[in-house]
């Protein structure tokens, strides 16, 4: 397998969240590039502003001298997964933890639960203190379960998990058969968690904060593809960072390049890996809406969910469609593709809220946009975060498998931590399992793969 090749050069399906750019879309400080900089940051979505934005903090904290920084972005200003996702700030209380808990321990995955869980009131405070228009909600996510298999799985990855008193169980509730029906207003579910959640409109929270980093002096250059980064520095201690704009010579880099790592880092080939995804905004044909409180996920299978979050105007945003195209691996595996849409899924969510949810039968919603996002996804199913293995003063955010919104922010504070302080990273406090490692890189596990091999093996269910 090569590495993946770095983002496409043409435009991209126009995702709901990137309707009307920011005035730093394509901005750049400079007309040229610095020739050097204290750190240079690779990337300008969630991970990298949120890394910038905690090292401004850091020296602020702690009176230190703010280092230059320069963010070199390879398209617009937040126009990967992070302008391209649900919108939903939903921690997983039980189902990764639960696998985490059979392959590292009860420990580890009590771990992982607290740091998904406590993002939601850090960015419920970043969002109040620095009066980030957003549109962030502070709800309950409704995890719903439409067929017998996965309600049989997830019920016995949350007994567990109990069973061991992970804390946060206690914010979890669950309900089954009629009630679970009720309670979630799902047409046929079988039964349902519910739990703290949020959502929120991405785009707008990285443009805002990244518009406070650059009024601080760091130096944006979008439409600056990295292509290479030499692995030693040389004898002043420089690592070359080099573009088709010219070179900057960092004193630390760090890469917050989540589906594209390999592009720039060879070693991460076939450990992180471009996954294509498919999302839509829907809108209503009547009004008033019918109420949908809570934000959603629908699952009919381990490879089958959906996830759904309802805006405050009555319109809703739901991704996933992985039943009508995930055989097709071509379609969305190693696949960077984002200027087109995945063919045999663009027609799935036509008529969704009607088919899936009561009371919305003659509500007249339709599909109003659709797009196509390209994720990292790690094949241990896990990030890596850290200093990048046998690269000095080189740090990695990358390979958060779909599910960085609950993960990036608090991540993205520890690596701070660790380029400014030189904190170890048992010190940062994230996960154990996400650390950054040669071990890691050496593992020949592929848990992508194996589930898809996994579902060519079973009859997809017709519930999604």
């Amino acid at each position: 397998m090569a590495p993946s090749p770095l983002p496409l050069k043409g435009a991209s399906t126009p995702s709901f969240w990137r309707s009307n750019p920011h005035a730093l879309d394509e901005y750049r400080s400079t007309p040229n590039l610095p020739s050097k900089a204290d750190i240079v940051v690779i990337g300008a979505g969630y991970a990298g502003v949120s890394t910038v934005h905690h090292i401004l903090q850091l020296c602020k904290e702690k009176r230190l001298p703010i280092p230059s920084i320069a963010i070199l972005e390879a398209r617009q200003a937040c126009s990967g997964a992070t302008g391209r996702n649900g919108g939903q700030l939903k921690p997983d209380p039980y189902n990764r933890p639960a696998t985490v808990a059979a392959s590292h321990g009860i420990e580890a995955a009590a771990e992982l639960a607290e740091f998904e869980a406590s993002h939601v009131p850090a960015i419920k405070k970043l969002v109040e203190d620095e009066h980030i228009d957003c549109d962030f909600v502070l709800t309950r996510c409704v995890d719903v379960l439409l067929t017998d298999d996965i309600y049989a799985r997830m019920k016995a990855g949350v007994d567990l998990l109990r069973k061991a008193n992970v804390s946060v169980m206690k914010d979890v509730y669950f309900a089954s058969g009629a009630k679970a029906e009720q309670l979630s207003g799902v047409k046929g579910a079988k039964g349902c968690f519910t739990y703290t959640a949020g959502h929120l409109y991405p785009y707008k929270l990285i443009l805002h904060l990244l518009s406070n980093i650059v009024s601080a002096g760091v130096n944006l250059q979008t439409h600056t593809p990295v292509t290479a980064t030499v692995k030693v520095p040389d004898a002043d201690g420089y690592i070359t960072v080099s573009t088709p704009r010219g070179n900057i010579k960092a004193s630390k880099v760090i890469y917050a390049t989540n589906a594209y790592t390999s592009a720039i880092l060879p070693e991460f080939t076939e450990k992180i890996v471009p996954v294509r995804g498919i999302c839509s905004h829907i809108v209503p044909g009547k009004t008033p809406t019918p109420l949908l409180p809570n934000s959603y996920i629908l699952r009919a299978g381990t490879v089958e969910y959906e996830y759904l979050i309802p805006r405050l105007d009555g319109s809703i945003v739901v991704g996933g469609a992985r039943s009508k195209y995930y055989r097709d691996r071509d379609s969305w595996y190693s696949n960077v593709e984002d200027d087109k849409l995945i063919e045999k899924a663009k027609h799935h969510f036509d008529g969704y809220m009607q088919r899936f949810f009561h009371g919305w039968e003659h509500s007249g919603a339709k599909t109003n946009k659709i797009w196509t996002g390209i994720m990292g996804y790690s094949t241990d199913g896990l990030p890596h975060v850290g200093k990048v293995p046998g690269r000095e003063n080189q740090f990695v955010i990358a390979g958060f498998t779909g599910h960085g919104m609950p993960q990036v922010f608090l991540s993205a504070k520890g690596v701070a931590s660790m380029v400014m302080e030189g904190t170890r990273f048992a010190d940062t406090g994230m996960p154990r399992v996400f650390e950054a490692s040669q071990a890691r890189l050496d593992d020949e596990k592929n848990v992508i793969l194996e589930g898809w091999e996994a579902s060519r093996m079973a009859p997809m269910e017709a519930k999604l």
